[in-house]
């Protein structure tokens, strides 16, 4: 009588064991090394009493990058280890790019907070000496919307009718030219369009005239080139056979401009003003020169007399030195960053609401 022995069955290979027979690094390989690299490099540092967070980084990224290019080119070959190479280096120009405004955001959150609170929104600098401290920023907010308001009103328009003319009907020589001048404006310094705005108004109303709506004409002319080139590029990436479909169906030109393409565009469209808004929103120079920097009470009307604005108030506050001026500057900055946050927020949810349906 034969007795047969039988074998207890072989554990299942996990999930790493399998990446390596197939010839590749474990799924969770990447992870675990950063985390590993990151903790070694922290207690060598510590152990020389040398830390510091700027070098901890550049050490780890460097120390992570060289073992995760080795150990890929020894298990995945040279290709795979080329494409870890490279994707380690998108992400750490990434995190590169983004330290400046993590590091920006933080310092004017934690300075502007000291000051930042009901009060500070909602009185004005009326009656307040320099050195008190008292005072908010409510009529800088006012000033700054109502000047932006007034500078997208005059700027929308002209610069999406623009892109609009540039895309659909302009060619040849025409289209080159106003191609052209629109490129120059991109690049005129603020205060340029601060000093030819001066030059109007003292022509058409002589000389120290200077209210809101001069602050919002001299933005109006930063904004319409930035408006013109994004709603362009938008415009563009309708498709063409939008616009055949609705000649095919008759429509004119005007009306499938009207109901196709600005629609489909609108997300995009409103992208570009946004950031057109963002490009103008904290400009100081030219509305010291056109807008004023002495106003200091609560003004909603932009054709009569000084309107003071968040930029040029901050600009205002720093020159005059004090540590409560400081701090009344920070909280003004912190206003700004909020307010430029919010309407963007506002932009996406426009977008949202004014694009094309999709069932």
């Amino acid at each position: 009588m034969s007795t047969t022995t039988t074998q207890p069955p072989e554990p299942e290979a996990t999930r790493s064991e399998l990446d390596l027979r197939r010839g590749a690094l474990p799924h969770r390989f990447p992870a675990v090394l950063l985390a590993s690299t990151a903790a070694v490099v922290a207690g060598v540092l510590l152990a020389f009493s040398t830390f510091g967070f700027a070098l901890w980084a550049i050490l780890t990224a460097v120390a992570y990058t060289a073992i995760v290019v080795t150990a890929s080119a020894r298990v995945e070959g040279g290709r795979k280890a080329t494409d870890r190479l490279v994707t380690a280096l998108v992400y750490g120009c990434f995190l590169l790019a983004m330290l400046p405004l993590v590091s920006l955001l933080w310092t004017v959150a934690q300075n502007g907070m000291a000051r930042f609170d009901g009060y500070f929104l909602t009185v004005s600098m009326n009656g307040v000496l320099p050195s008190m401290d008292a005072g908010g920023v409510y009529h800088a907010i006012v000033g700054t919307l109502a000047i932006t308001g007034m500078a997208t009103l005059i700027a929308v328009p002209v610069g999406v009718m623009s892109a609009v003319y540039l895309v659909e009907y302009a060619e040849g020589r025409m289209k080159r030219v106003i191609t052209f001048f629109v490129d120059v404006m991109t690049g005129i310094p603020s205060i340029v369009a601060g000093l030819f705005v001066v030059a109007l108004w003292m022509m058409l109303f002589g000389p120290g005239h200077t209210n809101g709506a001069a602050g919002a004409i001299s933005l109006s002319v930063l904004m319409i080139p930035v408006v013109v080139r994004s709603s362009e590029e938008m415009l563009r990436l309708v498709p063409r056979d939008l616009r055949e479909a609705s000649y095919a169906l008759g429509v004119p030109k005007w009306r499938t401009i009207t109901k196709v393409v600005l629609p489909t565009s609108a997300a995009g469209l409103t992208t570009g003003i946004m950031l057109a808004i963002a490009r103008v929103i904290g400009e100081t120079a030219p509305l010291v020169l056109t807008a004023g920097s002495s106003a200091v009470s609560i003004n909603w009307n932009l054709f009569d007399g000084q309107m003071m604005s968040l930029p040029v108030f901050i600009y205002s506050q720093v020159r005059m030195g004090d540590a409560v001026n400081y701090e009344r500057a920070w909280g003004a900055a912190l206003t700004l960053i909020l307010t430029v946050m919010l309407l963007f927020f506002l932009a996406r949810l426009i977008g949202r609401l004014f694009a094309p349906k999709s069932r």
